[in-house]
């Protein structure tokens, strides 16, 4: 009878179609997942510059490399030394610092008076300011100043380094001078004490506005390097978001402890994908199980790569359209597949 109700399923009845859809939803999740981990690592990387290949230690320059930011590991290399010209004085390092100090008053607060005592300063001291200016005069402004000079040839590996990516470094190497080297107007005026040069007639027993010239360097050392590669060397990316465009620390160091900011990118990519699909087609093989009564070796997969690739495809898409063609051309095959099986299934029933 054409009005006659249809039994409603049991629920044991709808057990298979329920555990397939949650299997498939499980499998379309994980694909997912997988896929905006990536994306959102690539998103943040952009801010840095763009995505990196991890060279590592054998990173070396490569045609294929252009254009493109690097993770480079290595001991740098000092080609042509930093010379600070003024005084003449050189070494191998490939970051020199001058450090220009001034013997003067300055005045401390405990509470009580205030009290004077002579030190040495990095910067001038305006001694007109002080509470009791009298007895306590500085010099005013530093005839000399502080300066840094960048190795003129660095090498990391065999690319050659922008000067500007080892500003970072911190100095921890004490550069001695070398008297020899002086000019001769600065070698009239300073006499070498300790580990640096001064003004004072009495070295030991240096007198108000007396000038202290030291060096330090930055040390040849191993170090990671991110950074974009153009021709033979590595410069910071102009276009980075941040603003800085480059990534350098001592020692061998992972790229997601080179940027804090970076999410960490899903592990075994192409083994989540597999297992993805995997899942999505045992899930699918339990629907058409249910709805044909068999499980047809063509409809199921098809069903499986539709759905995660239309899932995949529209994750990606204005994130990198090449990637996101990839996945939409495997969902048209499933599509197409599927129709197939599915018109060919329904011709056979009875």
């Amino acid at each position: 009878m054409s009005g006659e109700r249809k039994v409603p399923l049991s629920i044991r009845e709808l057990l298979l179609p329920a555990l397939g859809a949650i299997i498939l939803l499980l499998g379309v999740g994980l694909a997912a997942v997988t896929e905006k981990g990536h994306i959102d690592y690539r998103a943040q990387m952009k801010r840095h510059g763009g995505d990196v290949l991890d060279l590592g230690r054998n990173g070396r320059p490569d045609p294929d490399e252009q254009g493109y930011m690097v993770r480079v590991v290595g001991s740098l290399e000092v080609v042509e030394s930093p010379l600070d010209q003024q005084f003449n004085q050189q070494a191998d390092v490939p970051v020199l610092i001058r450090h220009v100090q001034m013997f003067q008053w300055h005045e401390q607060r405990y509470g009580g008076p205030a009290s004077y005592e002579l030190d040495w300063e990095d910067k001038p001291i305006d001694s007109s300011h002080f509470e009791h200016p009298e007895g306590h005069t500085n010099p005013g402004s530093f005839p000399l100043q502080n300066a840094q000079f960048s190795a003129g040839l660095l090498r990391l590996n065999d690319f050659t380094l922008s000067a500007s990516l080892v500003q970072g470094l911190i100095a921890t190497q004490t550069v001695m001078p070398d008297l020899r080297k002086l000019p001769s107007n600065l070698a009239a005026s300073f006499s070498l004490f300790k580990d640096g040069l001064v003004t004072s007639a009495v070295p030991s027993n240096p007198q108000v506005g007396d000038l202290r010239v030291s060096w330090e360097g930055v040390p040849t050392q191993e170090v990671t390097i991110v950074a974009k590669v153009q021709g033979r060397e590595l410069v910071p990316a102009s276009d980075a978001a941040d603003g800085v465009g480059y990534a350098l620390q001592p020692g061998d160091i992972p790229l997601v402890d080179l940027f804090p900011d970076l999410p960490v990118p899903p592990g075994f990519t192409w083994l989540r994908r597999v297992f993805s699909v995997m899942l999505a087609t045992l899930g699918t093989a339990l629907l058409v199980r249910w709805h044909y009564k068999s499980i047809d070796s063509v409809l199921t997969p098809s069903i499986a790569v539709l759905v995660i690739g239309a899932v995949d495809g529209v994750l990606w898409l204005g994130n990198d359209n090449a990637l996101a063609g990839w996945w939409l051309g495997l969902a048209l095959v499933g599509i197409a597949l599927t129709t197939w099986r599915v018109r060919a299934l329904q011709a056979h029933q009875p």
